[in-house]
């Protein structure tokens, strides 16, 4: 089943047009049309298929971010390099204040929430998959919950972090709403989402692996994050690159280009066009995929 938006989900615009085609190269072989808003600039899918429907669309073996065991070469360089930025974001979340209280919202199966529980955070986590959450519950002892709906009311975070989620959830502006009713007057909201701006997404084209549609149902670059901020009186204070993500990217994206090309020429190829996006990013802050520090004005 699918929902035709006749309104821009971010700014509520009635002026969009269609943007580009785009293939659901992991399961469905679907092509899904792309509209972009003539005010905020969001990128976002429409028609789409419906949150209840959505579910099929991500069951598919190369779907990493519930997986816990790699089953391909591919699976454990993600997992290596997945560690390594768990430290990064621990690190970030730590800088940025004393008061260790996170939620993770779309935690997957909750190594961050875990990472950062063994340091001393008081944690929580929102996420949707059973099965990912039954994991994340098993690492963490049952902090982690199905719907924000289910957290106390007047419960507040000194940090709130999707990293990668907001491009997945149906309901923007409502639960982005609640979301901020969950962050303390000091606290810190993190959000990293991929750019559809960044010199491999401009390479790959609609082969771009980055769009993944239907599973990313937003596209925000730049101005749309500043839209972003002004929609939810937020205050944007600073901005992170996510380096690695050039590379996994390219590579998803070389096999979109050639099914039948070896793994030696992908991921030789991915890392030419890793390196090269991250080297033309520096002047603008257009990597593949973006991190934004957000505080309440």
């Amino acid at each position: 089943m699918t929902e035709r938006l006749v309104k821009c989900p971010l700014c509520k615009s009635g002026h969009f047009l269609n943007y580009q085609e785009i293939k659901d190269f992991a399961v469905s072989k679907e092509v899904f049309l792309l509209n972009k808003c003539a005010d905020c600039q969001l990128i976002f899918t429409n028609p789409r298929p419906t949150e209840d429907a959505i579910g099929p669309y991500y069951d598919f073996p190369d779907y990493y971010s519930h997986q816990t065991q790699a089953k391909s070469l591919t699976h454990w360089i993600y997992n290596q390099v997945k560690k390594k930025n768990l430290r990064e974001k621990l690190s970030l979340i730590e800088s940025l204040t004393q008061e260790k209280t996170l939620l993770d919202y779309g935690c997957g199966a909750g190594d961050l929430i875990q990472i950062a529980q063994n340091h001393g955070w008081k944690v929580s986590g929102i996420e949707p998959n059973p099965g990912a959450r039954q994991i994340a519950n098993q690492k963490t002892k049952n902090r982690v919950k199905e719907s924000i709906k289910e957290l106390k009311k007047n419960k507040e975070y000194s940090i709130i972090t999707l990293f990668h989620v907001l491009e997945h959830i149906h309901e923007l502006r409502k639960t982005v709403k609640k979301i901020l009713t969950h962050l303390n007057s000091e606290g810190y909201l993190i959000i990293a989402v991929p750019n559809p701006e960044s010199w491999d997404a401009k390479k790959y084209g609609s082969l771009w692996a980055g769009w993944d549609v239907p599973r990313h149902l937003y596209h925000f670059n730049q101005h749309s994050i500043q839209q972003f901020q002004q929609i939810f009186n937020l205050n944007l204070v600073d901005q992170k690159p996510m380096k690695f993500d050039s590379y996994y990217v390219s590579l998803l994206s070389e096999g979109y280009i050639e099914e039948k090309a070896s793994m030696i020429k992908r991921y030789l190829n991915a890392v030419i066009s890793g390196y090269q996006s991250n080297k033309l990013a520096k002047t603008q802050n257009n990597y593949s995929s973006n991190i934004y520090i957000f505080q309440k004005k």
